[in-house]
């Protein structure tokens, strides 16, 4: 329920309306892509990647008033099957099940891949799919490294497809409406933002050689990826942790609050980052921290400060993710729930929930955020209409969570060009900007 102690809620959104802020999007437009030539015809899929939030993605596609999923795509059978079983059960026609998704990039009917890979296929599916015509749904980070973020921004612009990253929160009628507020000047000058994820993750131990499981295409599964033996505590999941395929916490979830921080207080690129922390809680294969501080500093006396704890699940201001936004008048807390507003003491003046809540802690992210976040997409694609987290402006959130973790692989403040987020006078840090990759699978646009 709302409090209301000043204003209506009717007034407040007029209030901030007027400050020119309205949807994210407005500032980034798309060109018109009509599908052949009339904008009434579905926007037709391929799915990439189906072992949990890809299945998300599938679902609003199939469910949507004008998509379809054409293929299914994924190089594990029994993910494949049991994916294909689910969705032809809600489908009209039942789409494809295919190991290898470049064979739907060969399919003119095709329109859109929906990418839900793990992170070290992310840019390199997204820039194959471009090359072929196709629009491009991404989950974030959208890349491994801060020059496969480059890549995808050039591609885009170069192929002129759309690309819509997937920060659903930037889709979140009451996220946007307390972004509306800050912008309104509603807590005067905000310059600091606070972004946190707590989570009580469990160890991967130590994990051994083991023979492929039959049902999975380990070679294609590596795509990208520089090959090593297969191993018992990779798949499917365990992959965030290891920086040969993942790109751990700060990427993982990190870019969803460190996007709405850096959304809220309206920088760009950093002047400094630092980074502190570790693998403190278990003692196993995970190579990246399981607890870290991250400070990123901004020109004009920002920062955002991200604090991740992958586990121990203690919650800041009751919440295990969210974004407090600090301004000289007031302060902002906000999550996928909602936001409350606070005057500069501290005193609650109003709450607004939205209208389902979303469970912030499901890997899968099944929220309504995410279905208007993929309807969103799609219309953009038939119509031309601007998509909500075009990849040109969600490139700096995915730099800034690539720099956090490079200032915690060298553990030095890093100084960085405040016009691109390049990484200044630290050769050593710069290295860490680009990947290494298997043979013929480097992307290049």
């Amino acid at each position: 329920m709302s409090q209301r102690t000043h204003i209506g809620r009717r007034e407040f959104v007029r209030q901030a309306s007027a400050a020119g802020v309205g949807l994210a999007a407005t500032r980034f437009p798309t060109p018109a892509l009509l599908l052949r030539g009339s904008p009434n015809e579905r926007v037709v899929v391929a799915v990439m990647g189906l072992n949990g939030r890809g299945m998300v993605h599938a679902g609003n596609f199939t469910r949507g008033a004008n998509t379809e999923v054409a293929y299914l795509c994924d190089v594990d059978g029994a993910v494949l099957a049991k994916a294909q079983a689910a969705i032809a059960g809600e489908s009209a026609r039942a789409p494809r099940a295919i190991g290898d998704f470049r064979r739907a990039l060969e399919d003119k009917d095709v329109d859109a891949v929906s990418i839900a890979t793990p992170d070290f296929w992310h840019a390199p599916a997204a820039i194959l799919a471009l090359k072929a015509g196709k629009h491009v749904y991404l989950e974030k980070p959208a890349s491994h490294g801060g020059h496969e973020v480059e890549l995808l921004v050039a591609a885009q612009r170069r192929y002129a497809r759309v690309v819509q990253i997937g920060n659903q929160q930037r889709s979140a009628p009451r996220t946007i409406e307390a972004i509306q507020h800050i912008r309104s000047g509603g807590i005067g000058r905000p310059y600091l933002a606070r972004a946190w994820y707590a989570n009580t993750r469990g160890t991967i131990g130590r994990g051994k050689p083991v023979p492929v499981p039959a049902r999975l295409d380990w070679e294609l599964w590596q795509g990208p990826a520089p090959r090593t033996a297969y191993r018992d505590n990779v798949v499917h999941y365990n992959w965030h942790w290891f920086r040969r395929w993942g790109t751990g916490e700060i990427c993982n979830n990190g870019a969803h609050e460190i996007d709405v921080a850096r959304w809220a207080l309206g920088v760009d690129y950093p002047t400094r980052v630092s980074s502190a922390g570790g693998r403190y809680h278990f003692d196993d294969d995970w190579e990246f921290t399981d607890t870290q501080e991250v400070v990123f500093e901004f020109d004009r006396g920002r920062s955002i400060v991200w604090q991740g704890q992958s586990c121990n699940g203690a919650q800041t201001f009751g919440r295990g993710r969210g974004v407090q936004i600090v301004g000289t008048e007031g302060s902002i807390v906000l999550d996928r729930d909602g936001y409350q507003l606070y005057d500069v003491k501290g005193k609650l003046v109003r709450e607004e929930k939205e209208a389902a809540a979303a469970n912030g802690m499901d890997f899968a992210g099944n929220d309504t955020h995410t279905t208007a976040h993929i309807a969103n997409f799609a219309e953009a694609v038939r119509t031309g209409a601007a998509v909500r987290s075009p990849v040109s402006e969600i490139a700096k959130t995915l730099l800034l969570c690539h720099l956090g973790n490079i200032a915690q692989y060298t553990g030095r403040k890093l100084r960085t060009e405040p016009s691109s987020g390049h990484i200044v006078g630290d050769a050593d840090a710069a290295r860490h900007w680009r990947r290494e990759y298997a043979p013929g699978w480097a992307p290049s646009v």
